[in-house]
């Protein structure tokens, strides 16, 4: 699940965001007034969307940018004035004053993406014809010499793959190199 951590140099003006965001029915982790801590948060949590302002008490925007973790995404709260001479690629953006409707469907978004994007990792690989071949063979000679069906014998071969922690592959090459001496 993805938590957002507000950053935000006041405490109050923090606390706003994260009130206005549990009103709409997002998770707030946590509220932080610095970088440090912010950093601290995000290394306990396991992913999610860190909500900052454009100065912070202790740090710029940039350092928190070059230290955030890759399972976090960043949307950076600018003023108006510094919002035409921000460029930088892959952080969004909104300008303040803030209004909870931007805000909210921003997020909306983001976590959107975050999804699209962890469901697209979790798809399995599609096998090259050199890998389905080795399984193939595996499960052949195990059809042959141990007079087991073919889902038997995929069978085998996962439960072998799991108790070694190889993938599928790795132990139908080992199966058969064991079993071919």
């Amino acid at each position: 699940m993805d938590r957002i951590i507000i950053l935000f140099p006041k405490m109050e003006e923090g606390k706003k965001i994260r009130d206005a965001l549990i009103r709409n029915g997002y998770d707030v982790a946590t509220v932080c007034t610095t970088g440090a801590q912010a950093l601290n948060e995000m290394s306990i949590l396991d992913g999610g969307i860190l909500i900052s302002a454009y100065r912070l008490s202790d740090m710029f925007y940039t350092e928190i940018v070059e230290c955030l973790p890759s399972n976090f995404d960043i949307l950076l709260l600018l003023p108006k004035r510094a919002v035409q001479s921000y460029k930088e690629e892959g952080i969004m953006t909104l300008t303040m004053p803030l209004s909870v409707f931007e805000l909210v469907n921003t997020l909306h978004m983001m976590l959107s993406k975050r999804y699209k994007t962890k469901k697209q990792r979790a798809k399995p690989k599609k096998r090259s014809e050199k890998e389905q071949k080795i399984i193939n063979d595996a499960k052949a000679l195990l059809i042959e010499r141990n007079h087991m069906t073919e889902e038997e014998a995929h069978r085998y071969i996962q439960k072998c793959s799991m108790d070694t922690g190889r993938n599928l592959v790795e132990t139908a090459e080992m199966i058969t190199t064991l079993m071919s001496d």
